[in-house]
């Protein structure tokens, strides 16, 4: 029995995207809904698989990649979400939840880009030192 809940990083980003699915299904039948279903399903399902690449990733620099394509897709989630609450496409008090989420996610990652962009400004043996402007 465990004492303490671990956070994982990679589970929440799974929750989530099946929230996004969940939500999905329940988008009208129409042009628009379908469009914005696609456009949710695709952006909202990457970010967890670029995370589990990220945790094996080749160098900082592929790290710092794999994990700002994540965030990319996490912005854009973002603004479908706005547009299906503006639009009212879906009930209003089940969105609240997963904006917040979704922000929350964003925060997460904007946090781990600074962090790993500041870590690899230290020396790393068989590296050699990063400058700032090579992570971009």
């Amino acid at each position: 029995m465990r004492t303490f809940e671990r956070f994982d990083l990679e589970d929440r980003l799974v929750d989530f995207a099946v929230r996004i699915i969940n939500v999905v299904e329940s988008l009208p039948d129409n042009r628009a809904g379908r469009h914005i279903a696609g456009q949710l399903i695709r952006a909202s399902t990457s970010p967890a698989p670029n995370y589990g690449e990220a945790q094996n990733a080749e160098s900082r620099r592929d790290f710092i990649h794999k994990i700002k394509i994540a965030l990319k897709e996490l912005r854009e989630t973002n603004i479908w979400l706005k547009i299906v609450e503006r639009k009212q496409l879906c009930d209003p008090s089940r969105m609240q939840e997963i904006v917040i989420e979704c922000n929350e996610l964003i925060s997460i990652f904007v946090k781990s880009v600074q962090t790993a962009r500041s870590n690899a400004k230290v020396h790393e043996p068989g590296q050699g030192y990063v400058a700032d402007g090579a992570l971009n």
